[in-house]
């Protein structure tokens, strides 16, 4: 039984709204990226104190916190940052979320991501070890322009890194962006590191984000060998199909319905259970 989640400002930036359609849908999960315009490592006491009694009184549970622990550019200054993946596993402890999302630092237009391997690694292990610290994984997004956007190079930060608390966060999308066949080109390498499913797809050609099913990002590929191979995990819809705002991507209730349709209904042609 795979459980669905989805990243609830993707909704709306209200909170209760967040709530509302994520419940509407049956979800009983939802991942944490902002509330009211505000990124959820920005969230002051008191507004994190709201998100926990709001989620709770809708019976939803934090499947990860969508940090943007790692979005800066390679050679920015780390010391801050590092005392906000502090703050991101205070977070996540405080919303009971066993995972965060990470990224490996995005690289200046034209650089060799060569030349940056070794500050990255460095940077990566000096979050790992706040994760091992807080009993938190951390799951790395494969975002477009950062060290680890393509397979080899995310099989190369978990390898060198080389800690069970980093793990893997699988997005097609961004596969397909960086002109990656995902299931084809980086399925068979990476499956053994693979904790959690964002769910997006996208056109090769413009790299203009469509729901699941509808892209080059072989979803529906990639379900039945996640299938056979015996995941068990959570899938989070990251729609991405309106335009974006600060804190992230951005779908409206109507189209994150439309998202939830779409892979819902991939995943019932395919047989396969989920709640």
């Amino acid at each position: 039984m795979w459980t669905l989640s989805g990243f609830a400002d993707e909704i709306s930036p209200d909170l209760n709204e967040q709530c509302e359609v994520a419940v509407s849908l049956g979800l009983t999960h939802v991942e944490v990226r902002s509330a009211w315009d505000v990124n959820i490592l920005d969230l002051s006491p008191a507004q994190l104190t709201t998100m926990q009694k709001t989620l709770f009184s809708y019976g939803l549970k934090v499947s990860s916190i969508g940090s943007p622990i790692g979005k800066i550019f390679i050679g920015d200054a780390f010391a801050p940052h590092l005392e906000r993946m502090k703050h991101a596993a205070e977070v996540a402890h405080r919303l009971e979320a066993p995972y965060i999302r990470i990224f490996s630092f995005f690289r200046r237009p034209g650089t060799d991501p060569a030349a940056h391997r070794d500050e990255v690694i460095d940077r990566m292990r000096a979050l790992v070890r706040v994760a091992e610290d807080a009993d938190l994984i951390l799951v790395h997004e494969n975002e477009k322009d950062i060290y680890g956007d393509v397979p080899a190079r995310c099989l190369d930060l978990i390898r060198s890194v080389g800690s069970p608390y980093l793990r893997l966060a699988w997005d097609p999308a961004n596969f397909v962006q960086v002109g990656v066949r995902p299931y084809t080109d980086g399925y068979a390498m990476l499956r053994p590191h693979i904790e959690y499913i964002q769910i997006k797809d996208a056109l090769a050609g413009t790299g203009t984000v469509v729901p699941a099913g509808q892209g080059d990002a072989e979803v529906a590929a990639t379900v039945r060998a996640l299938r056979h191979d015996g995941f068990d995990g959570f899938f989070s819809l990251e729609p991405h199909l309106a335009l974006g705002h600060t804190t992230g991507g951005f779908s409206g209730p109507e189209l994150f319905r439309t998202a939830w349709r779409a892979f819902t209904d991939l995943l019932k042609t395919e047989g396969i259970e989920y709640a």
